[in-house]
């Protein structure tokens, strides 16, 4: 497997005086990346301080998840954890049916058109509702935004990069 890190999500704030943590999830799998004994590493995004830690409770509240860690049982142990990312290891990743696949694989594609021209280069996800949303930097300066849905991307190769994509009308 390729090393590496994925980030499942961010620290924003404190919960209460016990040690837990405000959690917002950045991974399609929290119930099993927060899952008690779960093991994550809190890096510091500025410095790049890691820090091996064992998830001891977790649970969603308010589209976020509070988060316990074992071994920290005060907010003071966890104030300064304000800010840092959880990540696990990309050896670590969940197994994705076909036709499924993780931001990374995505971010950084070519996208082309079924004609073979190419648009540009896919540079976020957006998950707004039913579908995800595909933003494309083009080659103008313009942004264009793919719903991923069968009708619009037609081929995936994340080997070689290329997303392969019928245009409908109005996306451009």
């Amino acid at each position: 497997m390729e090393q590496g890190w994925l980030k499942v999500g961010k620290v924003v704030n404190t919960h209460g005086i016990r040690g837990e943590l405000k959690v917002v999830s950045q991974t399609d799998f929290p119930d099993e990346r927060f899952a008690a004994g779960s093991l994550l590493i809190l890096e510091n995004p500025e410095q790049k301080q890691q820090l091996e830690v064992e998830v001891q409770s977790a649970r969603e509240h308010k589209n976020m998840f509070i988060v316990k860690f074992k071994g920290y049982d005060n907010i003071n142990d966890v104030e300064k954890y304000k800010g840092w990312m959880l990540k696990v290891s990309k050896d670590n990743r969940s197994d994705l049916d076909d036709g499924e696949y993780y931001y990374f694989e995505i971010i950084g594609c070519r996208a082309i058109t079924e004609d073979g021209e190419e648009l540009g280069t896919i540079t976020e996800i957006l998950s707004p509702g039913a579908n995800d949303v595909w933003v494309v930097e083009a080659k103008k300066g313009k942004q264009v935004l793919l719903p991923v849905i069968d009708e619009v991307v037609l081929q995936v190769d994340v080997k070689e990069k290329v997303v392969t994509v019928r245009l409908m009308e109005g996306l451009i």
